[in-house]
């Protein structure tokens, strides 16, 4: 997580999300609630001074360079402008499904993972965007993850391996598929892929300070199978990931049935101290649903095996609650905190 420690002195950016949805109005809330010393937002100076109007209002300070951050006054909210985004994102309603929002989004994403691997921020905490509108502009990922993973690919190599990991104060929960189809999913279930995503989640919570992290696999099918009598993917996929990931040294336990051991995991003392560090779940709603269901205010979405830190909130872009004001920052607040955790801040 954190290939060459935290880069002192470098500001945490957020970038704005889709310019339809909640992101810019929770970016602008939090600067108005919090302290959030040496950050800053990438994105369009005039959606961003829409949200602070939203909110109750506060002063937009326009950067020239990342490391202004650090002088803007108190209280404001200091925004470095990201060149060549599409005109009248401002003059966009709230809540719809918009091709230049979409774009835009992008291009704030884009220019941040450029400026951390050009060493001019230390990292990411991305806005929601929204999946209708990055394909209305033409882009051809279903979400952050897969737009991350691209842009982190070193020159002359494939992209790295990541995996997703929705975290909050009770449950950690790591993906080895995301955003596809649940059939597809299944059918792109492999020992190698669960393999390397127990790989990536040791070495990734490692990085969080967990010594020797205790993995619980989740089982696909229900109770795990059952022994091959509701499906075999426990016994010719997953119980040989975890046999080898063992034989590495890594705490990997299971297959377990999936409709418990969620249970087990959580980690809510004194009264349930967790069994296990974290789950690895093979399909996206499989693992999401218990974390969620523990309540999306305290969630934050970690992209594990990428060579930055990335954060963002556990949750979308509401296009229901879009310029009203009335979202609720803390999910974004936590993924900040763990921006700033995973930097070893």
């Amino acid at each position: 997580m954190r290939p060459d420690g935290d880069p002192a002195g470098l500001p945490i950016a957020f970038t704005m999300g889709d310019a339809c949805g909640i992101g810019p109005e929770l970016i602008a809330m939090l600067f108005r609630a919090r302290r959030v010393p040496g950050s800053l937002v990438l994105g369009d100076v005039g959606v961003l001074r829409r949200a602070a109007a939203w909110v109750g209002g506060l002063p937009v300070a326009v950067l020239a360079h990342p490391q202004d951050a650090a002088d803007a006054p108190p209280g404001s909210l200091p925004v470095l402008p990201v060149a060549g985004l599409p005109p009248g994102l401002a003059a966009l309603p709230p809540g719809r499904v918009e091709a230049r929002a979409g774009a835009a989004a992008a291009a704030c994403i884009t220019e941040g993972v450029q400026r951390v691997r050009d060493g001019e921020l230390a990292a990411l905490v991305t806005a929601p965007i929204h999946k209708e509108a990055l394909s209305a502009a033409g882009l051809p990922f279903p979400g952050h993850t897969e737009m991350l993973q691209h842009l982190a690919a070193a020159e002359g190599s494939g992209p790295p391996p990541v995996r997703m990991m929705l975290a909050n104060e009770e449950l950690r929960v790591v993906l080895v598929t995301i955003h596809q189809s649940l059939r597809s999913a299944i059918d792109a279930l492999s020992t190698a892929g669960i393999l390397e995503t127990l790989r990536i989640a040791d070495r990734s919570l490692r990085g969080l300070g967990l010594a020797a992290p205790r993995l619980a696999v989740a089982g696909l099918n229900p109770h795990a199978g059952e022994g091959g009598l509701f499906g075999d993917e426990e016994i010719r996929l997953i119980a040989p990931a975890i046999a080898a990931a063992r034989a590495e040294g890594i705490d990997a336990r299971g297959p377990y049935a999936p409709d418990t051991v969620f249970m087990r995991a959580r980690h809510a003392p004194p009264a349930h101290p967790g069994e296990f560090d974290a789950v690895v779940a093979m399909t996206h709603d499989h693992g999401l649903i218990p974390v969620k269901y523990l309540g999306v205010e305290q969630g934050v979405n970690v992209t594990l095996g990428l060579p930055f830190v990335r954060t963002s909130p556990d949750h979308g872009t509401a296009f229901d609650l879009a310029g009203t004001g009335r979202a609720d920052p803390a999910s974004l607040w936590a993924a900040w905190r763990m921006a700033g955790r995973l930097l070893g801040r």
